[in-house]
């Protein structure tokens, strides 16, 4: 469960970090950026929907 746990926080920053880029005009970093908002948010998404929260055994 910690494993997910970090994983949204890091699809959180990611999208932070899109906001960022798009108002820097960076498009190589919202490239980047919205690549990894897809992968670990569907990571922890795909997680919670199988698991549940907390993680039941």
């Amino acid at each position: 469960m910690g494993l997910m746990v970090i994983f949204a926080l890091t699809a959180i920053l990611a999208l932070y970090g899109t906001f960022t880029a798009l108002r820097n005009k960076n498009f190589l970093g919202v490239g980047f950026a919205l690549a990894t908002v897809a992968v670990f948010g569907w990571f922890t998404v795909m997680t919670l929907l199988h698991h549940g929260f907390p993680a039941a055994h």
